[in-house]
């Protein structure tokens, strides 16, 4: 596979870096600390087409294939750096617009699929719950039968976005003799909806600026309108989501590692000690060799995962390997950066200290690590 960029694809790359890096970058300590979700930023977003990469252009999606809209997260992940902002929309794009692209009728897209490409609507998906998070298969939310419809009852939690969504695919249990794979629906539900009920957001230790909270049901009565995909078929509807997710997400790390480097870089080439650039002791030289290495070799499991998704049947080994690989080696980029910039990186003010605590989520969300692993061994038989 030549993963060499296209024309288009640098020209895709060079655009969305140009926007990110002046638009996106203001007042960062302050909404990091504030805990802010800009609608504004949102919407800016929006208009350079970043809430519908690859969603279809008839609903104001840009149709762009997967490898493509990696390599325009990669950009996203690079230029901005606001890494809250990055996460809400990489989440609100590909564990929501892209499974409402993948399995909604074709009223739900009239409804739905416009508006969250225009930056109107704010995306959520919601099957993490108090006791269930990588065991999905314990999930207690449930939908039962009333008359022409459903009604459901349950809470759900760490939902990204949740506290300023518009629309969320609600997973809840329809058949609990059939397990996860038939007893699972899916739901696409407006949170103005009676009964849909938002509790608090909760604060984190990075990604400050991606609201994160709690969202009950009590009885909620849906129409089978509602149903996303068919009844029973939430476990496609969730295998959609987390391809793309572990794939794509992921992108934004590696722009975001490039953007480390070249920071340790220059700070190495800059910062004298014992009467010469730091960069030239090896304790810090073999640091940024290795973040370097790292980087290289995140980008092409980024891409190989990313044009599996349009060319094979199932991707979800490379999407486990992807996620595992790219999300650790942030964390270490991280942290080197970090060491690099010793006393300094310590502090706000050069930024690599909320570059590692956004990192840090990356080996717990769309799956943790442990869970990555898990799925590998299983693909090798074990």
């Amino acid at each position: 596979m030549d993963f060499a960029l296209s024309e288009e694809q640098r020209l895709l790359r060079d655009s969305v870096i140009r926007f990110a890096q002046g638009a996106l970058n203001d007042r960062l300590s302050e909404r990091d600390r504030d805990q802010e979700f800009s609608r504004e930023l949102w919407r800016e977003c929006a208009k350079v087409g970043l809430q519908g990469l690859p969603a279809p252009e008839e609903y104001g999606g840009t149709a762009l294939d997967a490898l493509s809209t990696a390599i325009a997260l990669e950009a996203f992940g690079y230029g901005c750096r606001d890494g809250g902002l990055v996460f809400s929309l990489c989440a609100h794009l590909l564990a929501c617009v892209m499974p409402v692209t993948k399995h909604a009728n074709e009223a739900q897209k009239k409804k739905y699929l416009t508006g969250l490409c225009d930056g109107t609507l704010v995306g959520a998906h919601a099957i993490t719950e108090p006791g269930s998070g990588s065991d999905t298969f314990s999930m207690r939310t449930k939908a039962e039968r009333d008359g022409s419809g459903w009604r459901i009852s349950g809470s759900k939690t760490f939902i990204s976005n949740g506290p300023v969504a518009d629309v969320a695919i609600v997973f809840a249990v329809t058949d609990g003799s059939k397990g996860f794979h038939g007893g699972l629906t899916a739901f696409l539900l407006e949170t103005t909806h009676p009964g849909f009920s938002v509790g608090r957001k909760m604060e984190k230790m990075g990604l400050r600026t991606s609201p994160v909270g709690e969202i009950s049901f009590q009885d909620m009565q849906v129409r089978e309108e509602h149903v996303l995909g068919t009844v029973g078929g939430g476990s496609a509807v969730f295998a959609t989501a987390m391809d793309w997710e572990r794939t794509l997400l992921v992108a934004s790390h590696v722009g975001a590692i490039e953007r480390l480097l070249e920071t340790s870089i220059t700070y190495a080439r800059t910062r004298n000690q014992f009467g010469q650039a730091i960069g030239k002791f090896q304790a810090v030289s073999h640091k940024i060799a290795d973040m370097k290495v790292q980087l290289e070799a995140a980008r092409l499991l980024t891409y190989r995962a990313a044009w599996r998704l349009d060319h094979t049947r199932n991707s979800n080994l490379d999407a486990s390997i992807a996620k595992l690989f790219v999300s650790e080696s942030l964390v270490k980029a991280a942290l080197d950066s970090v060491q690099i910039h010793g006393g300094y990186g310590f502090m706000m003010e050069y930024e690599v200290e909320r570059t590692l605590r956004d990192a840090i989520g990356g080996t717990i969300y769309s799956g943790t690590s442990e869970m990555q692993r898990n799925i590998i061994a299983r693909w090798l038989g074990l």
